[in-house]
């Protein structure tokens, strides 16, 4: 079979020619075996008529092969030159002849060059693409994260709102000025609880060397 891949005019037929010729081929030998299963019966039907002949039917399915297999690599090689001619000069389409669907390449022809330069820019438009995508992925992973940041600052505010608003109820005053005295007040109490801490850790020594 022919390994030009023909795909011109695969676009014309709507199949390869390669393809046709096959389903052809395959048509024709499964047509010969049959025949030979034909002729083969008919030599068994008409043996019954000499009983005396000495031919088994064995020795007729051998023959059957032998000559099937004869006539298989004839009919391999005529049917080698009918698909050459097939090929050639029924299912190609010459060089100089436009489908109608491309007539718009002869009137807007490009180079090779040209077509690797158009190549080059839609590659190049697709990295671009890619980039754009991926950045644009990252600001919404932003801005996602900046809503939660947004929600998580708006319930801390609400927080500070209604300690203000208990503290006003129980007359503490400015929740600001509290705020910083319990501040001022937390950290004099973390030096006292290290200075408590290292005390300690120097009494435990003193009592390990006594």
């Amino acid at each position: 079979m022919s390994v030009n891949p023909m795909v011109y005019e695969a676009q014309f037929f709507g199949f390869t020619p390669q393809t046709c010729m096959l389903r052809v081929y395959i048509a024709f030998q499964d047509y010969l075996f049959e025949m030979m299963l034909v002729v083969e019966s008919v030599i068994l039907k008409k043996l019954h008529g000499f009983p005396h002949c000495k031919i088994s039917p064995f020795q007729i399915r051998k023959s059957t092969e032998k000559f099937l297999l004869f006539m298989k690599e004839h009919f391999d090689k005529l049917f080698s030159k009918m698909e050459e001619m097939l090929l050639q000069l029924v299912l190609s389409i010459p060089k100089n002849v436009l489908l109608p669907e491309d007539k718009v390449h002869e009137q807007c022809p490009y180079s090779k060059e040209q077509f690797q330069a158009l190549q080059d820019e839609i590659s190049q438009l697709q990295q671009q693409y890619r980039a754009e995508a991926s950045a644009g992925q990252a600001l919404q992973a932003e801005l996602e994260e900046q809503k939660a940041v947004q929600a998580e600052l708006e319930k801390i505010l609400q927080w500070f709102d209604e300690l203000e608003n208990i503290c006003r109820e129980h007359g503490t005053g400015n929740f600001k000025e509290s705020f910083m005295f319990l501040t001022q007040n937390s950290r004099k109490l973390q030096d006292v609880m290290k200075d408590v801490e290292e005390k300690s850790k120097k009494i435990k020594k003193h009592d390990q060397l006594l």
